[in-house]
């Protein structure tokens, strides 16, 4: 499973709004490629600015592809991203996920 990990910042007073906005665009987007897994989004506002992450979880890199396109490393924007964002990064970054495991099994981890 490979984690891919894309990063944005807003405005505080905009936040709310952009949740809002990025549960309409990019969430479905990402829930709709075929090979995709999963999809968190997390906020953390700090002073006058929103710090937004989005982890999504997909199957191979051959799956991202079908989202992102031949240069994975690449973040895809959609139009209205510019009216929220203060800048757009231009790349992502991808994780390989070491660990998936749910709560009730650190006792049986430990034991092996």
């Amino acid at each position: 499973m490979i984690a891919r990990m894309w990063t944005g910042v807003t405005l505080a007073s905009k936040a709310d709004e952009f949740a809002d906005y990025i549960k309409r665009t990019g969430v479905p987007g990402l829930l709709d490629t075929t090979g995709n897994q999963r999809v968190f989004v997390f906020r953390r506002i700090a002073g006058d600015r929103a710090h937004f992450v989005m982890i999504s979880l997909w199957e191979s890199m051959a799956a991202i592809k079908g989202f992102a396109g031949d240069d994975v490393e690449k973040a895809r924007y959609y139009p209205e991203d510019e009216q929220f964002l203060l800048w757009l990064e231009p790349t992502v970054n991808h994780f390989d996920v070491l660990v998936d495991e749910k709560p009730g099994r650190g006792e049986e981890l430990h034991k092996q």
